[in-house]
């Protein structure tokens, strides 16, 4: 449910938009809302659901998604519908974690792996069937129905926990340590949506304005606020700046933090695409994007097999090219370009790269922290990709609102407002392509992780950025 919620609203934005009145930059909204407090958040939930207990925590979270799903389907404005997205994204922030925990502390060892892999494949299959649902529900009934759809499933889960989850917690956690981080993920929450709201108001209001001024002042002080409270003023940080000293772990962040901005992206302006410039109902576009879910999950199984061969690096390297490659191929599309030509073919050419890119991005991650840390370090690489993708849609959204109306406006022979908005896509596509030809680039800083001879016992390795391939695999798991 949690991954469905990202994928499943793209494919009605189209509708959304029209019914509820969004502008074109504020449109942006209805996948951001849930995507920032999502990351804002990410790290609060998993150390809720070690305080608190997953049974408890895992409740709230599912009620409230629950509610906020039943609020945002009756909304009858703009801000009514952001507002219940961004309280669907701190209820996800919740739930999340708690899944993966509960799944963790249930099963014995030699029945984990089991649980784990289908709990990979139903997230998988969420996103992946997020698409066509929505595309389904919103042609059949309404948008509405792609937030409503989350009602049943939310009170069978309740009805399911109350029944058979025990509850379990870690009962060794005392006093400072078990403070909760909320100052930190307010002020980063915040701070980051601040940022973007000043970004998509340079729409109407110029970057030299007082009002873009101002407000990238406030965004300014409450990220710097953020980071005092991480360094000074808590003893259980949100996101502890000390693991940044790996140039693994760094560098695999500042990768995953280009390519969420750019994929992001694809699946926002290619649903805008398919349906305002080639006229494709939702169910249509729904359908199209079934082959890209697909294709992430073949390139999620050809990278874990690849990775103890090739090793971190090269991996990255090939991804991110793959990826170029495909944007730049978005780009050419027309008002009257065919589907299986400028969307199929580079579509699933940036869906096989994502699905390259996770493994070596989580391994890599992973491989320069201790063990008891590599839940953090994945919560923190998961951070970085939700706001990455924020702030590059927010980027990418602006920039091609700017080229449709300077297309409309411009000197040329009297232009479709489907074809200004080609223009506007095809510009956002072209960018794209430069942040993830710079994510190639920031791959060179990522060390040659590869499989290696164990030390000797009791030895250490004598750089902890370079640990074995298989033990980055552990990690990730």
């Amino acid at each position: 449910m949690v991954i469905l919620d990202v994928t499943i609203v793209t494919v009605a934005l189209p509708s959304i938009g029209r019914d509820l009145h969004y502008s074109a930059t504020g449109l942006q909204w209805v996948v951001n809302a849930y995507v920032l407090t999502f990351a804002g958040f990410l790290l609060l939930g998993g150390r809720a659901a070690d305080l608190f207990g997953q049974r408890r925590v895992y409740l709230s979270g599912m009620a409230l998604f629950t509610v906020a799903s039943l609020a945002g389907g009756i909304a009858t404005d703009s801000a009514w519908l952001t507002a219940a997205r961004a309280v669907q994204g701190i209820a996800g922030a919740v739930l999340s974690p708690a899944t993966l925990t509960i799944i963790i502390t249930t099963f014995s060892a030699d029945r984990r792996a089991r649980a784990l892999g289908i709990w990979s494949a139903v997230a998988g299959a969420g996103g992946a069937a997020g698409s066509i649902l929505g595309g389904v529900l919103t042609s059949e009934l309404s948008w509405r129905w792609v937030l409503f759809v989350n009602i049943p499933i939310g009170v069978a889960a309740i009805g399911a926990t109350l029944a058979w989850l025990p509850e379990s917690r870690d009962r060794a956690v005392r006093g400072v340590a078990a403070r909760l981080d909320v100052g930190g993920a307010v002020t980063v929450t915040a701070g980051l949506g601040t940022l973007i709201y000043a970004i998509i108001g340079t729409d109407t209001h110029p970057w030299g304005s007082a009002r873009t001024l101002s407000v990238l002042g406030a965004a300014a002080v409450l990220l710097a606020a953020f980071a005092i409270i991480e360094l000074r003023l808590t003893r259980t940080p949100l996101m502890p700046f000390r693991l940044f000293r790996s140039r693994s772990l760094s560098g695999a962040n500042l990768v995953m933090f280009l390519v969420g901005a750019a994929f992001f992206s694809m699946w926002y302006f290619l649903s805008l695409y398919l349906q305002d410039v080639l006229g494709d109902s939702a169910a249509k576009t729904g359908l199209a994007f079934l082959p890209m879910g697909v294709t992430i999950m073949i390139g999620s199984q050809a990278s874990a097999r690849i990775l103890p061969r090739v090793g971190v690096r090269p991996l990255l390297q090939a991804g991110t090219l793959l990826a170029a490659g495909g944007f730049a191929w978005l780009s050419t599309i027309s008002p009257h370009a065919s589907y299986w030509t400028h969307v199929f073919g580079p579509g699933c050419l940036i869906a096989l790269a994502l699905g390259l890119l996770f493994t070596p991005l989580a391994a890599a991650a992973t491989a320069g922290v201790a063990v008891s840390e590599a839940g953090l370090a994945s919560g923190v690489l998961n951070t970085a990709r939700q706001i990455g993708g924020s702030l590059g849609l927010a980027v990418l959204a602006t920039i091609a609102t700017d080229r449709t109306r300077a297309a409309l406006a411009g000197g040329r022979p009297v232009l479709s407002q489907a074809a200004a908005l080609n223009d506007g896509f095809s510009r956002a596509f072209e960018v794209a392509t430069a942040l993830i030809l710079a994510a190639f680039a920031t791959s060179f800083v990522v060390p040659a992780i590869r499989a290696r001879t164990a030390p000797a016992s009791g030895a250490r390795p004598k750089n902890d950025d370079a640990k074995t391939d298989a033990d980055a695999g552990k990690s990730v798991t």
